[in-house]
């Protein structure tokens, strides 16, 4: 029987919504249960937080980020945000209720760390300092050497080198380059390496649990408060709740 005879012969089964049961057994079945508890678990822990400390939402401040997160989706309408809702298989009340969880756990965060993170910022301010890199990643040390010496010899360009060997997803579709990142976003050893590098300048190979890094720096970008407040807000945050989590009794 030919594949195109055995096609006309199936009869397509009909497609059923998947039902809340059928999503939590995908999500155990992929592994991906675990990440979601945890997230769901400071979800609940950012409600009981700002319940001890009477933070609140008023519904101003709710209506105001609902029209924000239209105006940012190209929600225009009320039929393009019921079609949204659809598609994201959520209700209004479930859409008002991820707006609020939103708005409490940015007003906890300010209110627990608002104040600390000038002072992080200036007893920290070399670690966000941002750098443009490029990168080839390979998993052998021999061939890491073998490219660099080709590349301090210049007998090939580090974008042609790093399409044929990198085996990083980002450097190798990219040319090499892997993107902006702060210095406290790298690894250790990627960060202690290049911390003192000046722009052009060729670095490693510097072995990591990924393999062999062979880098240049493109580029330095001075540290700017008024740029990563938030990232420096969500980071404190997220260290002190997650070192909560891990201290509780039944950890």
């Amino acid at each position: 029987m030919t594949m195109q005879h055995s096609l006309e012969k199936l009869t397509f089964p009909e497609i059923t919504p998947a039902s809340d049961e059928d999503i939590l057994a995908y999500l155990r079945h992929s592994c991906k249960i675990a990440e979601i508890a945890i997230a769901a678990e400071k979800n609940a822990l950012t409600l009981k937080l700002c319940e001890q400390l009477d933070i609140k939402v008023t519904d101003e401040e709710l209506q105001a980020a609902g029209d924000a997160f239209r105006q940012e989706n190209k929600l225009l309408g009320t039929s393009e945000t019921l079609a949204w809702l659809a598609q994201q298989r959520i209700s209004v009340e479930d859409w008002s209720q991820i707006i609020r969880i939103s708005l409490l756990s940015q007003k906890l965060k300010e209110h627990i760390f608002g104040a600390a993170v000038d002072d992080h910022y200036i007893n920290n301010r070399d670690s966000y300092k941002r750098v443009a890199l490029s990168q080839i990643l390979v998993r052998d040390l021999t061939e890491a050497m073998n490219i660099t010496k080709a590349l301090r010899d210049k007998k090939d360009s580090f974008c042609a080198l790093a399409l044929e060997y990198s085996k990083g997803k980002q450097s190798k579709e990219n040319g090499a380059f892997v993107g902006i990142r702060f210095l406290t976003e790298l690894s250790p050893e990627i960060a202690n390496a290049v911390t003192d590098t000046k722009v052009g300048e060729l670095v490693g190979p510097i072995q990591t649990q990924l393999g062999y890094h062979i880098l240049r720096v493109e580029k330095w970008f001075p540290s700017d408060l008024s740029e990563i407040r938030e990232q420096i807000l969500e980071m404190l945050f997220k260290s002190w709740l997650e070192e909560r989590i891990a201290s509780a009794p039944d950890a």
